[in-house]
């Protein structure tokens, strides 16, 4: 008689969503870093109520917030019903309102546009890489 140990999908399942997202959080800091550096160089001011937002803090914010993420996909694969659907509404929902303050930040029009489309960057990356890794 063969004994066979079934080992839950949310363990191993966790453990994808957290390696992807971890991934996923490097590859978004990094093209957010890079979208707001071209900007700039292509004379795009990266001052928010005059004050500049240094390239590198776009990194450090998209870890941050792209780091919320996995852990919210992490715990929505543990207890969600479809987890793949409800991150993606989730996500794509709390994307658009990520939008809500650069579009009304005392900033000029180019330098709005610059703040949203790192935020579009960024979700484009972490979202399908995450979502991938969750159960349908």
């Amino acid at each position: 008689m063969t004994t066979t140990t079934i080992t839950p999908a949310t363990s191993t399942s966790a453990r994808f969503v957290l390696v992807t997202g971890l991934l996923a959080t490097a590859a978004a800091s990094v093209a957010t870093a890079s979208v707001a550096a071209a900007g700039s160089a292509a004379g795009i001011s990266l001052d928010v109520s005059g004050a500049p937002i240094p390239v590198p803090g776009f990194a450090t914010l998209t870890a941050i917030f792209s780091l919320v993420g996995v852990v919210m996909a992490v715990v929505m694969g543990r207890f969600a019903r479809r987890p793949r659907r409800v991150f993606v509404r989730t996500t794509l929902v709390l994307t658009a309102l990520s939008l809500v303050p650069d579009a009304l930040a005392d900033a000029a029009p180019a330098t709005k546009a610059l703040l949203m489309l790192t935020h579009l960057v960024a979700a484009a990356i972490v979202i399908p890489a995450i979502a991938r890794r969750l159960a349908a």
